[in-house]
């Protein structure tokens, strides 16, 4: 009993230790230590008081908050849009060039990508979790604006 309940505990603190090293070390989240996480819409608003004298910059930063398509579907649990100031997860790419970049990886263009993708991972999720067109129009709105940064 007593070898169970260590054997539990030194694989409770290696865990824990190993799932700090992947996530935030190697992830890259190290370099913001100290800092808590900014969500999407604390960088709009940070974005908005130091420009809110930049009509463009307002535009663009006026994206990153929680009426954000991929805020509200969930797409910056795993995704960022760098080129918007949008930050979100680092497990998916970038989405700063995928409006030009999606056919040549995929081989569809972003429109069919967005309603039937050929990776795994966003096929379950969008199929989880499909867009509107609504959705889908505000999506490729948001992604057209990045690419041209």
């Amino acid at each position: 009993m007593k070898k169970a309940l260590i054997s539990f505990a030194i694989s409770l603190v290696l865990g824990f230790g190993l799932g700090y090293l992947v996530f935030d070390v190697i992830m890259g989240n190290s370099s913001d230590s100290g800092k808590a996480p900014q969500t999407a819409q604390a960088v709009s608003k940070e974005k908005a008081a130091d420009d809110s004298s930049k009509p463009k910059e307002t535009a663009a930063t006026s994206s990153a908050n929680d009426d954000n398509i991929l805020n509200k579907k969930g797409c910056l649990g795993c995704h960022s849009v760098e080129a918007l100031n949008i930050k979100g997860g680092a497990v998916g790419p970038d989405l700063s060039q995928a409006f030009v970049n999606v056919e040549g990886k995929h081989g569809k263009p972003i429109e069919e990508f967005l309603k039937q993708p050929t990776s795994a991972v966003m096929s379950g999720v969008i199929g989880k979790n499909p867009l509107t067109e609504e959705e889908e129009k505000q999506v490729l709105d948001l992604l057209k604006q990045a690419s041209e940064k």
